[in-house]
């Protein structure tokens, strides 16, 4: 679709008109819209792009790509807050931490994060977590 080639170029007065055009027919489009929108305007918030492009805020949140990035999110924090449980119980069990541990195990994965926090149950020395982190590859 050529006219979502030129919102990169056109004025912005007329980038609500030339949007109505491209997602009238294609409405699937909207979330590469938003996506070409958000270079040329990072300034914009997506709440001021939307409004921009006159489409209600709460209509994006329901695309897959929304979806997606929800769900990413979501995981992320998970991840955080294990990690932070992680580090909480270790300087319990082996005394305060290296910051290049501290950085290694920040950078575990989930689901190892989650076997350090059940593994940690039976660590006696900040040996233990060395062992751990070098088996596991953190």
């Amino acid at each position: 679709m050529v006219s979502l080639l030129t919102l990169p170029v056109l004025p912005k007065t007329d980038i609500p008109n030339a949007t109505d055009r491209i997602l009238q027919p294609r409405p699937d489009l909207l979330q590469s819209v938003v996506s070409i929108l958000g270079v040329r305007f990072p300034h914009l918030t997506r709440e001021e792009i939307m409004a921009l492009i006159n489409i209600p805020t709460d209509h994006l949140r329901h695309t897959r790509f929304a979806q997606d990035w929800i769900e990413e999110g979501r995981q992320e924090g998970e991840a955080l807050g294990e990690a932070k449980l992680a580090l909480r119980q270790l300087n319990l069990v082996c005394g305060p931490l290296s910051e290049a541990s501290t950085a290694r195990i920040k950078a575990l994965p989930l689901e190892q994060l989650e076997a350090l926090t059940e593994a940690l149950l039976d660590f006696s020395s900040p040996a233990d977590l060395t062992r751990w982190l070098a088996e596991h590859n953190g």
